[in-house]
């Protein structure tokens, strides 16, 4: 029984692994074209710096950098805020979509900007296509783009060099990488039966005679990026579990690889823009070390027979399939849970409140640790904190001051990197506290106990790690929610990236020194080491108490 298993996720996340090597070759080429040796600027650079204006003319320090990335995204908040508050006014809207509620449009503009894409809402129901394609796609494109520029930068400062240019990074990102290779994957997932058509809903006679309307759309283009730049927003309520938009096993298999894919690019990325691949190495070893244990958890926790069924006259011998969807197999679900919480893409193809306890844990703890390969671009950045908070415990330990790529790291860049990484403990363990506290969250619970409580922890950490996916007993399209995690959604965004590049600002302002034989290699088995106790230290003392209130404790009621 466990071949199978074995065998598909080696399909997967090997398989995957191997094509990130040259896509991670590639994107180097696409957002550092310059390189360490070449300070002139190729045909594309000259092009987007000419689209870009006077903006994108010169390179910008940290700040300035900085200042970009929040003014674009501003940008970003307040036309796709128009477009969703003005959809029944504007074309594409062949099913005459009505105007959506206030907190629901702030909600949802907030989720894809940062991109989370949490839905509180159901696609085919609520949205025009013009609000899906110009509002909701545009973004999948922008916002992963953000990310991947901020990674570009932050490896140039690494590597002693100018940051470059947010406007020239963002366009790099979008055009040279995001782009091709979503029409790729969008041609697959048309030839695997998916719909692309800008014709409204058809309208089917079943075989009891009974008139059935089908929601259908231009779903093919909106996927291949949801998946590439590990949004997750889904076109259909039920995202990819819906058969139009994951119709068969094969375009699942897509699906899954589309997740994974630039995000372990990424690390080859920033490896090749810093000069350092066997430190790149170390990082991608220690991601899909923890990655892989989370899938064999969730493989084996969802081995069990779901607890749903126990007083039905069930037979259940091939593990937990409430919630799954039986064309994609026992060990799909699982394994895309684990796969879009470590990459913060957050869509689905099972419903996760309906995975055992323990195995619904396993995409929880990947939102908590937030560094597992992560979303395109900001997953690197989380684990440059980490890194920056392990070479920092190395050196006190050995007793010399601690170095990074020959750059002293010092009391101002861990106190930034320590900042970070609580405010995302803040935002999921504060939110939970106040919403499992008050009516907000106990009235909209579908469950109580353990798996309630679950519920709403799941939701603050799937808005604080940028996911988007949920346990989808929580009803949770309602004013206080739609506000409480819209702001953590938009706060868990920014200060991820500002503060790292604010950590590389002020590196750069230091002289680098050449490393020593009595330097801390960051190129062999023991810094490996030291940066996987680093993050699992750092995850345990920050959820574990939350984790037994949740699902270790409703584990231990259905063992009773």
């Amino acid at each position: 029984m466990l071949i199978q298993p074995i065998l598909f996720v080696v399909l997967i996340v090997g398989g995957t692994a191997l094509i990130s090597w040259p896509l991670g070759r590639y994107m180097t080429w696409a957002m550092d074209p310059e390189g360490a040796a070449s300070g002139r600027p190729n045909a594309f650079t000259r092009l987007f710096q000419s689209i870009g204006g006077s903006v994108s003319a010169r390179p910008q320090d940290w700040k300035r950098y900085m200042v970009s990335i929040l003014a674009f995204n501003v940008v970003m908040f307040v036309v796709t805020f128009s477009i969703l508050a003005l959809q029944q006014y504007l074309p594409l809207n062949p099913d005459g979509k009505e105007a959506l509620e206030g907190s629901l449009i702030f909600n949802t503009a907030a989720s894809f900007t940062s991109n989370t894409n949490l839905q509180h809402y159901s696609g085919e129901v609520s949205l025009s296509y013009l609000s899906q394609l110009a509002g909701l796609m545009w973004l999948q494109f922008v916002s992963a783009a953000t990310g991947i520029a901020a990674l570009a930068a932050l490896a140039r400062g690494l590597a002693g060099r100018k940051l470059g240019n947010f406007f020239v990074d963002v366009q790099r990102a979008s055009f040279l990488v995001l782009l091709p290779v979503a029409f790729i994957v969008a041609i697959l997932l048309v030839v695997g039966g998916m719909p692309m058509t800008f014709n409204g809903a058809a309208v089917a006679t079943t075989l009891e005679g009974v008139q059935q309307t089908i929601a259908r759309g231009p779903v093919a283009a909106f996927v291949s990026i949801k998946q590439l730049g590990t949004n997750g927003g889904g076109f259909f309520g039920p995202n990819s579990a819906h058969p139009l938009e994951n119709p068969s096993f094969w375009t699942n298999v897509v699906e899954t690889v589309s997740i994974i894919l630039i995000p372990m690019a990424c690390v080859w990325m920033f490896g090749r823009i810093v000069g350092r691949m066997r430190h790149a190495t170390v990082i991608f070893g220690v991601m899909l070390a923890l990655v892989l244990l989370r899938v064999a958890g969730g493989i084996w926790f969802e081995s069990a027979p779901t607890q749903a069924f126990a007083d039905l006259p069930i037979e259940q011998t091939t593990g937990n399939l409430e919630g799954k969807e039986l064309r994609f197999g026992a060990s799909a679900g699982p394994l895309w849970s684990v796969l879009t919480t470590s990459t913060s893409n957050g869509s689905v193809n099972a419903m996760h409140d309906s995975l055992n306890p323990l195995a619904g844990m396993m995409p929880m703890i990947g939102m908590w640790l937030n560094e597992d390969f992560g979303g395109v671009g900001v997953g690197m950045i989380n684990m440059f904190l980490y890194i920056v908070v392990g070479v920092f415990i190395a050196g006190m330990m050995i007793g010399r001051t601690p170095e990074y790529l020959g750059w002293r790291i010092e009391a101002r860049e861990v106190k930034f990197a320590i900042l970070a990484l609580l405010a995302h403990g803040l935002f999921i363990l504060g939110g939970t506290a106040v919403f499992a506290a008050t009516p907000w969250g106990a009235d909209v619970l579908n469950n109580v106990g353990p798996h309630g409580f679950s519920e709403i922890l799941y939701e603050f950490s799937s808005a604080s790690a940028n996911n988007g996916s949920g346990f989808e007993g929580l009803g949770d399209n309602t004013v206080p929610w739609n506000v409480a995690t819209g702001i953590v959604m938009l706060l868990a965004r920014f200060i991820p990236i500002i503060l790292p590049l604010a950590i590389v600002g002020s590196l750069s302002a230091k002289r680098r020194s050449a490393e020593s034989s009595g330097t801390l290699s960051v190129e062999g088995g023991t810094f490996a080491t030291m940066l996987a106790a680093t993050i699992l230290v750092v995850g345990a003392l920050t959820f574990f108490p939350a984790a037994t209130l949740g699902p270790i404790a409703e584990h231990f009621i259905y063992m009773n």
